[in-house]
Formats: structure tokens, sequence, C-alpha cells
């Protein structure tokens, strides 16, 4: 207020000045305008540039300074080369030195935060990072473990002068100065276990300093770069000895450990930030977790023990109750809905994975037709569309993976049919189960509408299937079955099944399988003519045509009289 007050008595002086010099020229007869009033005429736009220069924070003395720091910088490596001091004593004086400038940067006046913290502490960052590559490549001064501590305590310090000012800034120029660092000298080195030690711990520091609601400057470049060197480590370690003769050996527990440990950190962090504090999870969150819990299995299934594939399964499946129990119990309804459905959707691939890693395929495919009744059942119970959806994707691996896809495909339009096997049936049990569990109403969303056809097309269809392979095996008791005969025995199941469909989904009102019914008259169109027709023989092609037209007859009749038995 007092600055407003001076500049608002500057103007008004100058405008009164202004008015006695026009006052003066007008009147020239009369005595001139006092010589204060010029001079306070002429003092005021020196007073405006001075004011001008002290809002611009200094940029030039600023820039002169950092200059003065490189120097300084320059001056302590030629010193080294001259060989006058120890090399250790100008590494300690060149670390001290950085720190200072980083120091500084937290100190400047609050009104330069901007141009002076970002300046000092990118100047810290040109003295420190040259200086620590040399000592750790060139002149071997320095050993990996010590640089990576180094580079740790470099980002710990940004981190811990950026926290009372919440200087972003200086945060994001301390970690990723020391991420890059690490990094550079991941890719050079042959000591890579401390390096990634260190970005775990840097990953561990910006995850603290944002659950903690303070700027994680540079958390993008950690993460990335804690990423990358465990991918490095799995790479390198993992190919024959031979190739990599030069590197430090290592035990196969290390990129295990490091692997959980990168998963742990960022998975906790969402945990809290979702859980504890009710934060929408973010899309970098999101997309961090999977990388980790990526390359935590791959380190797993690379250097665990013999039996890694089924331990993974298992903490697979251990994951999955857990996410289920996030997104259905912990997120309630004053949760946001993204959450619930990134921690349902993490649940559908990690059940789906675990089954995969630790159960045979026909095993895995009844557990999944399993899970896929009790997902519908508990959907429809608790009114949760997601879990009705979960339960369909269950179901259609499940058919996938036992052979039922194949197997129907087969029995109803390609080869002779074959016998099912134990899981065919258990499978296409679950499907009828699955549907027969669902509720309809008549104003549900087409999302559900879409749900319900697919799980009454996959029991129509098994169930169709089924029919055919009994018929056809009746059938061998008593005569050979030829082609002819399997294209008449499709065509009767066929009709028979747009029948009971069109009469039960006008009965129950379900219209999908009136839906269906008509679609198998359709379907039965195009297979008279692309298969009983083909074959040629003339008493079977009557009997296939004399059905479908008998089933043309009654499908609507059967339709109408579902209704009328349907009313009260």
């Amino acid at each position: 207020m007092g600055d407003l007050s001076g500049t608002l008595e500057q103007i008004a002086a100058r405008v009164d000045a202004l008015e006695q010099r026009v006052h003066a020229l007008e009147h020239p007869a009369e005595e001139p305008a006092p010589l204060a009033v010029a001079l306070t005429t002429l003092a005021l736009p020196a007073q405006s540039a001075e004011e001008i220069a002290a809002q611009t924070g200094g940029a030039f003395p600023v820039l002169g300074k950092a200059m003065l720091g490189i120097a300084g910088a320059y001056l302590l490596r030629a010193v080294a080369e001259s060989g006058a001091i120890p090399m250790l004593a100008i590494a300690a004086i060149a670390i001290v030195y950085a720190g200072l400038w980083l120091v500084w940067a937290a100190r400047v006046p609050a009104g330069a935060w901007f141009a002076a913290s970002t300046t000092y502490s990118c100047t810290s960052a040109l003295i420190l990072a040259p200086m620590l590559w040399e000592l750790t490549v060139s002149f071997k001064v320095l050993s990996a473990a010590a640089t990576a501590s180094i580079l740790c305590a470099f980002a710990a310090a940004s981190s811990a002068l950026a926290w009372k000012r919440n200087l972003a800034s200086l945060s994001w120029v301390g970690n990723a100065t020391a991420a890059a660092v690490a990094m550079a000298l991941i890719a050079t080195s042959r000591n890579l276990a401390p390096f990634a030690v260190a970005l775990l711990l840097m990953a561990l520091m910006a995850e603290f300093a944002e659950v903690r609601g303070h700027s994680s400057g540079g958390r993008i470049v950690v993460a990335a770069g804690a990423d990358a060197g465990l991918l490095a480590m799995i790479f390198i370690y993992s190919s024959p000895r031979s190739a990599r003769m030069d590197y430090v050996d290592l035990g196969a527990s290390v990129p295990i450990a490091l692997g959980c440990l990168l998963f742990m950190i960022y998975a906790a962090g969402v945990c809290i930030k979702t859980m504890l504090l009710r934060r929408r999870i973010a899309i970098f969150d999101l997309c961090q977790v999977m990388v980790a819990f990526a390359l935590a299995s791959a380190a797993v299934l690379y250097f665990g023990p013999e039996t890694r594939q089924q331990l993974l399964g298992i903490v697979c499946l251990l994951l999955c109750a857990a996410t289920y129990t996030a997104a259905f119990v912990l997120f309630g309804s004053g949760c946001d809905p993204l959450n619930r459905r990134v921690f349902a959707t993490w649940s559908v691939a990690l059940l789906l994975c675990g089954c995969w890693l630790c159960l045979a395929p026909p095993t895995m495919a009844a557990c999944l037709g399993a899970a896929a009744i009790a997902a519908t059942i508990l959907g429809v119970r608790l009114r949760r569309q997601t879990l009705e959806l979960h339960g369909m994707v269950y179901l259609i691996v499940a058919a996938a993976v036992s052979g039922l896809l194949t197997w129907c495909a087969n029995t109803l339009a390609l080869a002779s049919p074959a016998a099912p096997t134990w899981v065919v049936c258990a499978v296409a049990a679950s499907a009828a189960l699955c549907y027969a569990a669902e509720q309809h109403a008549a104003d549900e969303p087409w999302t559900l509408q879409w749900l319900h056809i697919a799980a009454a097309l996959m029991a129509t269809v098994a169930a169709a299937a089924l029919l055919v392979s009994g018929l056809v095996r009746l059938v061998a008791f008593m005569v050979e079955p030829g082609v002819h005969h399997v294209a008449l025995i499709r065509t009767l199941i066929a009709c028979v099944a747009a029948l009971a469909l069109a009469f039960s989904g006008a009965h129950w009102g379900r219209k999908e399988l009136t839906r269906i019914g008509y679609a198998i008259l359709v379907l039965v169109a195009a297979k008279l003519l692309l298969e009983d027709m083909r074959h040629g023989h003339l008493a079977f092609i009557t009997a296939s045509i004399f059905v479908y037209a008998i089933s043309l007859i009654a499908v609507p009749r059967l339709a109408r009289l579902g209704q009328r038995v349907a009313q009260p």
C-alpha cells in the first residue's frame, strides 16, 4: 500500500507540472513555473527507471554471478590438472562448492525465486555433473558406489532445500540432474547396481514428496531412469555370461529385489493417494505402476527359482483379491469413479495372468468359468454392471482356452462333429448359468443389453453344438452318418433352437432371445445354399427345406403365443 500511495503522489505531481507548463505556454506574460516543479518533472523518469530495474529482479547480475560460479569450477579443473592438490581433495572441494550454490539457490529473496533460484540451481548442476562424470569414468577416482551416493545426496539436498518454500524449479533441477547422470553412468559403467539403487531412492523421495503435497520436481525423469536402469540390468544379466564379461557379477536376487522394490514404491504411493488421501489417480501413476509390475515380473521370471512361474501366479492372484477389495469395498460412493474402474480393470488382468501362470489350460478354463458365474451373480446382487462385464470377459477367455469356440465352429459348420471334452461341457454349462443368473429390465442401458445378448448367444451356440453332437452319436448307432445326415441334423437343431428361442424370449420378456431366434433363421437360409444343397442328396435336401419352411411359419406364431401366455 505504501508503494501504491507513493506512485499516486508522483503521478499527481507530474500532472500538476504538466498543467503549469501548459499554463505558462498559454500565458507567457505571467511568472514562469517554479524551478522546483521543473526539477521534480525531470526527476520522475529517473525514479521510474529505478523501479523498473528493481522489478526485473536484476537478471543480468544473476547471470553474472552464475558465470562466476562456472569460472570457479573451471579453476578447480585447472588446479586438478596441475596436480598441485590431490584429486580426492579437489573432488571434495568441488562437491562442497556445488552444494553451496544449491543452498544459495534456496535462499534467494522471495521476489526473485524463478530467475535466481533456477539459475543458481542450474549452476550447481553444471558444476557437479561433469565433475562426477570425469572422476568416475575418466580419472577413476570415485567408485560407482561413491558416485551413486553423491548423486542421491544431491537429489535429497535439493528436495530438502525446496521443501519449506516449495521451490519447484530447485527440486526439478536437482532430481533431474541426479537421475540423468545416473542413467548416463548406467549406460557407460560396468557396475549397474549402485546407480539403480540410487535411482530407486530418488523415486522413493519423489513419491514421498508427492504424497505430502509438495512439489516433486523431476518425478517423471526419476521414474524413467529407474525403469531404464532396471530394464538394462535385466537385459544385460539375462544374456549369456560370455556376452557380459566386463560387468560386475550380481546374484540372481539383486534384480528381483530391485524390481520388487520399484513396484512396491509406486504401488504404495498409488494406494496412499487413492485410498487414504482420496485423490484421483493420475495417468502417470497408472502407467508407472503397470510398467513397474511388468519389470518386476520379468525379473522374477528371468532370475527366480524353478517354481518362479507358480510363485508369480500366486502373487498375481493375491494382488487380484486386494484390488477387487479396493475397487468394490474401499472405494465407496464418495470415491472418484476413475479409481474404481482402474482397480477393477487391474483385477481382471491379474486374475487372468495368475490363472495362466499357475494352472493348466483345462483347469484354467474351468476356474474361469466358475469365476464368470460368481462375478455375474455378485454383479446382479450388488447391482454392479462392472462385475457383470468381468463375468463376460472370464467366460469368453474360458471358452477360448477350453476350445469351446473351436469345437462349436467345427460341430455347427465345418468338420464332422467330435465328442466334447469335460472342460467344454463345463464351460458351456457356465455360459448357461451366467445367462440364467442375469436380470432383465425394460429400461436397462444398451451396455447391459449387449452383455445379455453375448451371454445368450454363447449359451445358445454351446447348447446347439452339444445337441448336434449328441444326435450324430445317436444316429451312429443305426447308420454310418454321412455329410448329408450331418447337414440335416444341423438344420433340424437350428430350426428347433429358433422355435424355442422365439417362444421363451416372448414368454420371459427377454428380447435378445427372440432376436437371436430370428437371426438363426437368416443363417439357416444361407446354410441351405452352402451346405445342404451342395451335397446333392434330394431326400435330405427336401427334408431340410421342409423343416425350414415350417420354422418360418411357426416362429412368429410361437412368439405371439409366448406373449399371450406371459400375460396374466
